[in-house]
């Protein structure tokens, strides 16, 4: 089976009076790219983070985000009093020797430096154990993701290795038809060139057979063959293939380069157009395999 490396994963829990959500989406990458975003109090554990991402994802552009939610009256203020006592009066004073009064102070000084602050919280061991056990929800859900669309991709692949299969069939049949025309064209501009009585016939049948052997197709027909059957026994590989998958595919681009380059044949060059179409689908799809 294979796995793509397109997928998304979330995942949530409660704990004490905060809602703590995890969020990953991975694209394709010819490594691991990974980008983490949390909010401060996850922030000391990104290495953490990173290691499992490492573990769990293996390859990828990834960007994961973790935070959670509090409530608002769960989140600790804490008022200065001394220093918000010590700008009402100066502001008081200020006030009255510019000859104001009625001016709301209070407002003004609750907006001033350090009046107030909210108290930064402390990561506790149980909190991130619950958070832990949310990532791993997460990164398995991105897993699962993977590979449905893995299962997708595999159908997709095999239909199109098939097409060109099936293409390298057709080519095989009009194989023959394309010698013998290739071998009428000899034949007859031979004739236009000299007259019959001159014509060396041994050395006629040695050059006839030297330009055959260079315009043969058995060969490239043959490892394209056992190419597109050696893709479809990779896909059966356990998830990793990827790379392994585009270089088999270039390996039949080449092949399928040579038929087109050794064809001489209109009917084989069309059926070669199509078979590059199907690889160029192939080597699309192939890069999104882990």
């Amino acid at each position: 089976m294979i796995k793509s490396m397109t997928g998304y994963g979330k995942a949530s829990a409660e704990w004490s009076n905060k809602k703590i959500v995890v969020e990953v989406k991975s694209l394709n990458s010819k490594g691991l790219d990974a980008s983490v975003k949390s909010s401060s109090l996850y922030r000391e554990k990104e290495l953490e983070i990173r290691g499992l991402l490492t573990e769990k994802v293996v390859r990828g552009k990834v960007d994961l985000v973790i935070y959670a939610e509090s409530d608002a009256d769960s989140t600790p203020t804490r008022v200065d009093e001394k220093l918000a006592l010590k700008y009402y009066e100066q502001l008081r004073s200020l006030a009255e020797s510019f000859g104001q009064k009625d001016v709301d102070y209070l407002g003004t000084v609750v907006r001033l430096p350090d009046v107030l602050s909210s108290e930064k919280p402390e990561l506790e061991d149980a909190e991130w154990q619950v958070a832990g056990m949310v990532l791993h929800e997460a990164l398995d859900a991105l897993n699962a993701s993977r590979n449905r669309e893995g299962g997708h991709l595999e159908v997709d692949l095999r239909q199109r290795v098939d097409n060109i299969v099936q293409l390298q069939k057709e080519v095989e049949g009009q194989a023959g038809e394309r010698l013998r025309s290739i071998k009428n064209r000899f034949s007859q501009a031979l004739t236009e060139l000299s007259s019959p009585d001159k014509l060396d016939q041994n050395r006629y049948e040695q050059e006839l057979i030297y330009y055959m052997e260079k315009l043969d197709i058995t060969e490239e027909l043959v490892r394209l063959q056992n190419h597109c059957n050696y893709f479809l026994e990779t896909l059966d590989e356990p998830p990793g293939q990827g790379k392994k998958l585009g270089f088999i595919g270039q390996e039949m681009g080449r092949e399928i380069n040579t038929l087109g380059s050794k064809a001489n044949h209109a009917g084989i060059q069309r059926l070669v157009v199509q078979m590059k179409d199907e690889l160029e689908k192939i080597k699309e799809q192939v890069l999104n395999i882990m």
